[in-house]
């Protein structure tokens, strides 16, 4: 156990008892979690629940707690991008594993479960819209687990090596460096199972021009996006395009945390096609990580 005291100003606790940003009480968050972008998707994921027991909201961070079949499972909101990924894990880290009455760490670890159900863009003919994509492995362009000690540790570092050559980012100090993360491998396997393609998921630091995407400012690399598809690993490609999976996986492997990402396809960058109207299809991708969580 971390003997250290976390004061005020690294741990803040609103006078209700509940952490900063998301207004949890530790006694109101499940060890099993799902997480997702959009607040209006908790709602859809929380009508499977034969239960309720809270329901809380703040900012863009909404969270319904309850029950599903006998398991008690938390779905949580998180926004878009790494950075709030940054906030929520680290406050539900804090929220199951740091005493608030005391301001130390608890004496024994528990363990999340955290499943972040998502939307991206697929990147190989093999990921139409539609596609379900369980996250393999993470690369983060945003330089989030940078700032984190035991980042190396974490990471695939031969993989990373490949990318920046493939890409001849080497010496670019205008580039976030990109970290490499596996997702937790029996998540990996009970979510995933054989529906779903697993590939290499890039989280990007913005919607348009990380993503490739130019509207009226034009790209630094117009063919990065090129360079990306055409990028073998081994056995793995780049499959998809989002912006969180990356700090998901990376966070949580450094606390001790199990996490995976898994995405619908609503936009085929190969192609050039997207589907807007995707959110009742995303309800069949729903019920079944809640059925495997």
């Amino acid at each position: 156990m971390d003997n250290t005291y976390f004061p005020e100003s690294e741990l803040i606790i609103n006078p209700d008892g509940s952490i900063f940003h998301l207004h949890l009480r530790p006694e109101q968050l499940a060890d099993k979690i799902i997480l997702v972008g959009d607040p209006g998707r908790v709602a859809l994921v929380a009508s499977h629940f034969e239960e309720k027991e809270c329901e809380v909201e703040s900012r863009e961070f909404k969270t319904v707690t309850g029950t599903y079949k006998g398991k008690r499972i938390t779905v949580l909101s998180t926004g878009i991008g790494c950075d709030n990924i940054d906030i929520v894990v680290n406050e539900l880290d804090a929220l199951a594993n740091i005493d608030f009455a005391t301001r130390h760490e608890k004496p024994y670890f528990r363990q999340l479960e955290l499943v972040r159900i998502g939307t991206c863009g697929g990147l190989q003919p093999h990921t139409p819209e539609g596609t379900f994509i369980a996250s393999q492995k993470s690369l983060g362009f945003d330089g989030l687990l940078n700032f984190y000690a035991g980042r190396n540790e974490a990471c695939d570092l031969e993989f990373e090596k490949a990318f920046l050559a493939h890409m001849q980012w080497q010496g670019n100090q205008c580039i976030a460096h990109p970290y490499c993360v596996d997702n937790d491998a029996e998540l990996l396997d009970r979510i995933g199972q054989t529906d779903m393609v697993r590939g290499v998921t890039i989280a990007c630091g913005g919607f348009f021009g990380p993503q490739g995407r130019r509207l009226r400012v034009p790209l630094a690399d117009p063919t990065a996006n090129d360079k990306i598809m055409a990028f073998k690993h081994g056995d793995l490609c780049f499959t998809n395009f989002e912006m969180e999976s990356s700090a998901l996986a990376g966070l949580s492997k450094l606390m001790g945390h199990k996490a995976m990402t898994c995405c619908m396809v609503i936009a085929n960058r190969v192609a050039g096609k997207a589907n807007p109207n995707y959110k009742n299809s995303i309800d069949t991708l729903i019920s079944l990580v809640l059925d495997r969580i």
